[in-house]
Formats: structure tokens, sequence, C-alpha cells
């Protein structure tokens, strides 16, 4: 067997210098880039796209903008832009360039190579809003698995200078193999959450039986972000949501109970905002949530009046409900911030006289009693009418037939038994069949539906 050599000196080995593309850190001192597609106001897009910005924490030094003909395939903008882009990130000395437009994984990272700073498209400054203002356990999940997915398929920029295979018989490079680890525990925490997720759904679904069977009607407020929805909430269901004039000021649903005319409740739930191009990965994490959205009987549209792009919001706001597949719920468009143009309070109504849209201002309380009176005419069921006679030991029942109801006549039989003629919701008639111990048989007096009781023929 041949001995090692020993007395000969190791060679030191060549390696080829390796390309590593660090990506830059975040920071605060930020330029946004605008460029004008010609659908939309370019002025207010900037504007909203600024308020997204501020929103995140972002301090706005500078702005490009500029007219777009096609987009660049390798940095979006071309490369005239980036230049520009460049000079002015010198002078301002920004540290971080927000884009108001969706950038593909290449160009987010050529953009980051040619500016050597963090770079952002809309969709991760919505994400990185979302995540600072998620506060419930469910909204944390849904937050983690809208920014893992987006993640997913930008996991190639930190590890440019791995994605070359070495040569050998069963050798594998190290960056194949450190893609692949990422990967792979990006989809086992994926997994995860959306397990976590669909336990959350199944206990939202059955929080919606129980309400089923309490025959509670639900009403959502859908709206585009900022239109003033979590304080219109908490003056309508005296709650204590928190609320600023700020874009995605709450992200969690809420929902709470509320009084209506005529003795009648229903739920109401304050759900997220939505906004022009919602990542779709944030639309998918929050389907159980705005599920609300879909399965309620109402929705409350909540409408900047003071906004000059409020009906453009609107349609953004139905693309949202129609992707849902809540474009069949009926809605009740109400118009918020009204003192804001110094417009009265209005009711709306249509040419069969149902309300349609109500003018008020939930910061001065305007137009509240409107709200509550539409919303109560819209959720309404079928009125019953009839007649039913009660025992004297039924007393707690006659009790609730006024509380619930409208007495027209009482009269005592010659047995002391008491005759009422009421008119009522339906629901509530079958919530005292049902709930209530009521056995009694109504005659009805018109042709209403028939109450889930015994009833005379």
């Amino acid at each position: 067997m041949p001995k090692p050599r020993t007395n000969e000196p190791t060679a030191p080995v060549e390696t080829a210098p390796a390309q590593l593309f660090e990506r830059p850190g975040g920071g605060e001192r930020a330029l946004l880039v605008q460029i004008d597609d010609g659908f939309l106001d370019a002025d207010e897009a900037l504007r909203e796209f600024e308020a997204l910005a501020v929103s995140a924490g972002a301090d706005v030094c500078g702005y490009q903008t500029g007219r777009g003909r096609r987009p660049d395939a390798k940095t979006y903008l071309g490369p005239g832009k980036v230049a520009e882009l460049q000079a002015l990130k010198s002078a301002e000395q920004a540290d971080l360039v927000l884009i108001n437009h969706p950038l593909s994984p290449v160009q987010e990272r050529n953009l980051e190579r040619e500016l050597q700073c963090r770079v952002l498209d809309r969709t991760g400054l919505i994400l990185d809003i979302f995540a600072q203002r998620a506060r419930s356990h469910e909204g944390k999940l849904q937050v983690e698995l809208a920014q893992l997915r987006h993640i997913a398929s930008r996991l190639v920029r930190g590890w440019s200078h791995l994605e070359r295979q070495k040569g050998g018989i069963g050798l594998r490079g190290p960056g194949e193999t450190q893609l692949e680890m990422d990967r792979r525990m990006l989809g086992v925490r994926i997994k995860q959450l959306e397990r976590r997720l669909g336990r959350v759904r199944q206990q939202r679904d059955q929080g919606r039986q129980a309400r089923r069977r309490k025959d509670l009607p639900a009403v959502s407020m859908v709206g585009y972000t900022n239109a003033g929805k979590s304080t219109l909430f908490n003056r309508v269901a005296g709650s204590q949501v928190y609320s600023a004039n700020q874009l995605f000021a709450t992200l969690d649903t809420t929902m709470r109970r509320i009084e209506l005319s005529g003795g009648e409740a229903a739920v109401i739930a304050d759900t997220v905002g939505f906004i022009r191009d919602l990542p779709p990965q944030l639309v998918a994490a929050f389907r159980s949530t705005l599920e609300e959205v879909v399965e309620a009987q109402l929705l409350v549209h909540v409408i900047d009046a003071s906004d000059p792009l409020r009906e453009d919001n609107a349609r953004e706001v139905n693309s949202v409900l129609d992707a849902l597949g809540a474009d069949a719920v009926p809605q009740l468009l109400v118009y918020n911030k009204i003192d804001l143009r110094g417009l009265a309070p209005r009711l709306e109504r249509d040419d069969e006289g149902v309300a349609r849209a109500v003018w008020l201002s939930a910061a001065t309380n305007e137009g509240l009693d409107l709200l509550r009176e539409a919303i109560a005419e819209r959720v309404a069921v079928e009125q019953a009418k009839g007649v039913i006679e009660l025992s004297p030991a039924e007393g707690r029942l006659r009790a609730k037939f006024y509380a619930l109801g409208d007495v027209l006549e009482e009269e005592y039989t010659e047995a002391g038994h008491v005759r009422l003629t009421v008119e009522m919701p339906q629901r509530a008639l079958n919530r005292l069949y049902r709930h209530e111990g009521l056995e009694a048989e109504w005659v009805p007096l018109s042709s209403s539906a028939l109450p889930a009781g015994r009833v005379a023929h």
C-alpha cells in the first residue's frame, strides 16, 4: 500500500468568487414611484399610495412619477427611469423605494440590485401594514399565511450565489439544497396555518348556525378602507372598536348584537376594509373571516362621501364581493362623512319605496336614526297578523306580545282568557313558539306566512 505523501504542501483550493446578492435592509425614508397607466386619476392614486406608506410607518421624502406605455420586463420602469430614481435616491438619502404597481420577483430583485436599497411593490406594502395591524390570534394566522404565500415565489433573491449545481456523482449544490430546505419549511408552515385556520372556520360555522337557530339576521359592514366603517360600527353597536383616520386601522372582524325597531334584533359585523388591487393572497387567507359577508342577510356598504373617487372605490369593493361570491347579497349604501361636504342627512328610496341609501356622518351622529330605520326595514321579515287566546296563567306571554309586536285589540272571554289581535314580525312569533313555551293556537287574519307552531285551520 503506498504511503501518503506528507512532504508536499497542500495547494490552496481556488474557488470562484460568490456572486452573493444580499438583500438590502429596510428603512423609513421612502421614495414613492407612481406610473400613470391611464386607468385611474394619477394624482388621487398617488395620494392613496402615500397614505398607505404613512400607515406603514414610512417617512416619505420624495416622489417619482411618469407615464407608462409598456412595463419593462427587467425592472418594470426601464433604464431611463431607473437612472433618474438612482439620482433622486442619492439626493434624498432614501433607503426604501415603494412602487405603486405589482412587481414580479425578477423585477423586484433587479431593482434592488440597481438601486442598492430595499424595494417594495404595492402588494408587499399592504402585507406589511396587515402584519403591523393584526391583533387577534386569527388575524395573525391569516396575515402570516398571506405573507408566506407571497414570499414563496421570492426565495431565489437571497440565495442567487448558491443556485449553481456543482459537479460530482450524487453531489448536489448547496444552493439547490438551501432552496429546497426553504421551500420545504415554508410548505410545512403553510400547511400548519391552513389547518389552524380550518379549525377557526369550523368555529365560525358553528357560531353562524347558533345565530340561525335564534333567528337573528346577520348584517355585515363592508367598504373601501378608511371610509369610516369602524367609527360607524361603534356608533350603531355601542362598541369600542379601534378607529383612526388611516388605512386599514382595524383588521379583525368584530360582531355585536343590536336592537332594531319592533323588538327585533340583529347581529352586525365590522369587516376588514377593501382597497384597489387587494393582494389575492390576503383574500385567500381572510376567506374564513370574509365568509361573514357571504352569509349576511344585508350588506351595509359604507362609502366616503367626501372622496372624489368614491364611485371608483365602490366599484372596487363590488369586484371583491363578486370574487367572494357575495354579489347576490342585498346592499344598503351608506354615504358617510357628509359633514365634510356640508350635506344634510337623508334617506333615499328606490322606485318601489325600498330604502336604498342613507347619507350620514358617523363623526357627528347625524343620520344614525335613519340608518337604524333602514336596516330594520331591510332585514324585517314578513309580518304576521292574527288572533291568539291566552289563559290567565300565561301573563308572561301576554307581556311578550306587547313587547315584540303591535297589539291592535285586546278582549276577555267568559272563561277569563285574554284574546289578542296582534301584528308582529313572523320571526318573533316563531321564536315564541320555539323558545318561550307558547302553545296557544294562532288564527291568521291575512295571507301572511303561518308560524312554526300550532296553527288553527
